[in-house]
């Protein structure tokens, strides 16, 4: 029996989880915010997906995994496309121990091996577990999170066992590939949507560890493609943010601070008045 769950009929904010059927809807790669929530997703189907610096087309069976911090786009070519999507937060796998596998696995990281071509009994062993997770996102059982994180990582352990998909392109060269890879990352962390939930990633160091580079790397490639250095990059967007912010928010300076990632309103006001030659308050006042 076939079950279409929304993706909306879950607080996924709340809850840090969703797992829902997808039957011919398109809009079910994209309906979450991506830097927000890892996300599995088996699909049967002609699509092509644009992950990190690589292109994929994909044709059949496909298990993909996303990754918060790596940008991707996902194309849908077939008028028939079906399967399952599971979506979490790394909060919500909780154990220390699952969180560094995650960050660490081959599946999620850049340059590793996001999509796996699935055979047909593969398939269905992988479509059972999806069915579980839907079963007990519906239960009432006391501990069915618990149940839910030990089938993530069931499907986890069961990937690397897997051959990785080899039909990927790449056009570009590997400073031009990472240099543009950088900059949809940095883009990604705006705009910042409140004091609640401040920048991530501030720093070039930052960026790096983000992007599995050493930072020295990230740093020649990107200035070798833009003639910026990755900081002035990352500095020259803050602003952009700092003033968007200042000029259509009614958040006060400290507020603006703590968002845009200052310890105190002091080191914003000087970042700021470096890089624009105007202090926050006097760019605020020119909406008045």
């Amino acid at each position: 029996m076939q079950r279409s769950i929304s993706p909306y009929n879950t607080d996924l904010k709340l809850t840090g989880f969703n797992v829902f059927q997808i039957e011919d809807d398109k809009a079910a790669t994209r309906v979450y915010s991506r830097k927000d929530f890892y996300k599995i997703c088996l699909t049967t189907g002609k699509s092509k997906i644009h992950y990190s610096d690589r292109t994929y087309e994909a044709s059949g069976t496909i298990l993909f995994f996303g990754n918060p911090n790596i940008p991707y786009s996902w194309e849908t070519l077939s008028s028939e496309y079906r399967g399952y999507t599971v979506l979490f937060s790394e909060d919500f796998l909780i154990s220390p121990k699952r969180s560094e596998m995650l960050r660490k696995s081959l599946l999620f990281k850049m340059g590793g091996t996001p999509i796996l071509e699935i055979s047909e009994e593969q398939r269905q062993f992988l479509n059972n577990i999806f069915e579980k997770m839907i079963d007990e996102q519906q239960s009432k059982y006391a501990h069915k999170d618990e149940l839910i994180r030990n089938y993530i990582e069931l499907i986890l352990h069961e990937s690397l066992k897997l051959k990785p998909s080899e039909n990927f392109h790449q056009e570009k060269s590997a400073a031009e590939r990472l240099t543009t890879v950088f900059m949809e990352l940095l883009e990604r962390q705006f705009p910042v949507e409140s004091p609640e939930h401040p920048l991530q990633l501030r720093t070039a160091k930052e960026y790096a560890e983000n992007l599995s580079v050493h930072v020295n790397y990230l740093n020649r490639s990107v200035k070798s493609i833009t003639g910026k250095t990755t900081t002035t990059l990352i500095s020259e967007r803050i602003v952009q943010e700092a003033r968007a912010i200042l000029l259509h928010t009614h958040w006060n300076i400290s507020e603006i601070a703590y968002a845009l990632g200052f310890d105190y309103p002091t080191y914003f006001n000087n970042f700021f008045k470096k890089h624009t030659g105007a202090s926050p308050t006097a760019v605020r006042e020119e909406k008045v």
